[in-house]
C-alpha cells in the first residue's frame, strides 16, 4: 500500500541543516501545530505547552546550551515543547475543569477525580514523577506534529541535546509549573537526505496470534 501518509513517514529524516533564508508559512506552522495540539493524552489532561521560538537573537542564546546544534539557529521555527507539572495536580483545580468538557453529573465527575488520584498516586507524589509522566506524553504530540510536516514538505529533527537547566533559564521557565521535554526544529531541508536506515519489519514486529 502506498499513498501520502507512507511518503510522508518515507520523506522524514532528522534534518541536520535547514535553508536559514527559508521560512515555513503561518499556515502551514498552524498545521503542523494543530497536529500537536490534537494528539492524545492521559486521561485527557493535554499536560504539554508549545513555545514557538522565531527570534534569531534567542535562537543564538539557545544553541551553545544545546550541544551547539547548527539546526537550532538555522531552522525557520524552532518549538519548545514542555510538560506541564502543575496543571495535572488535582489541587490546581485543572484536572477538574478538564473532565468538566464531557456531560458528566457532579458524581461522575467527583468519581472520576478520585479514580486518576487514586490511579496516579504516586506519579502524582513529586514533581520529578510527574515530569517523568506528561514528558513521556509529549513524545505523542512531538512525533504527530513531524509527520504533520513530512506530509507538507516540512523537515525537522527532535533534539534531545541540550542542558535541561540552563535552557530552562533562558527561556524563564517557572519550573514548578513547566519543565523542558524536548525541542524540534522545523525548516526546509538544505542537503539531499540522507538514506533511512531501519531493522527489518520481521525484526521489529512480532504477531501474536
Amino acid at each position: 500500500m502506498n499513498n501520502h501518509f507512507t511518503k510522508a513517514i518515507n520523506f522524514r529524516h532528522a534534518c541536520k541543516i535547514f535553508h536559514e533564508n527559508k521560512a515555513i508559512s503561518e499556515e502551514k506552522m498552524h498545521f503542523i501545530l494543530e497536529a500537536g495540539r490534537k494528539s492524545p493524552s492521559s486521561f485527557g489532561m493535554e499536560g504539554w505547552k508549545f513555545l514557538v521560538i522565531t527570534n534569531n537573537d534567542l535562537k543564538a542564546k539557545l544553541r551553545p546550551i544545546c550541544w551547539n546544534q547548527v539546526q537550532i539557529t538555522s531552522c525557520s521555527h524552532l518549538v519548545v515543547i514542555l510538560a506541564a507539572i502543575e496543571n495535572v495536580k488535582p489541587s490546581s483545580g485543572i484536572p477538574a475543569k478538564r473532565f468538566s468538557r464531557r456531560p458528566l453529573t457532579q458524581k461522575q465527575k467527583d468519581d472520576y477525580i478520585k479514580l486518576y488520584t487514586n490511579h496516579l498516586q504516586k506519579t502524582l507524589s513529586s514533581d520529578d514523577n510527574i515530569y517523568h509522566w506528561t514528558s513521556k506524553q509529549t513524545y505523542i504530540a512531538l512525533a504527530n506534529m513531524m509527520t504533520a510536516a513530512a506530509y507538507i514538505g516540512i523537515d525537522s529533527c527532535p533534539i534531545e541535546g541540550f542542558e535541561k537547566e540552563k535552557v530552562e533559564k533562558v527561556l524563564g521557565l517557572d519550573t514548578n509549573k513547566w519543565q523542558l521535554s524536548v525541542l524540534v526544529p522545523f525548516g526546509y531541508r538544505k542537503n539531499k537526505q540522507s538514506t533511512q536506515l531501519r531493522l527489518p519489519f520481521e525484526d521489529v514486529v512480532e504477531f501474536i496470534r
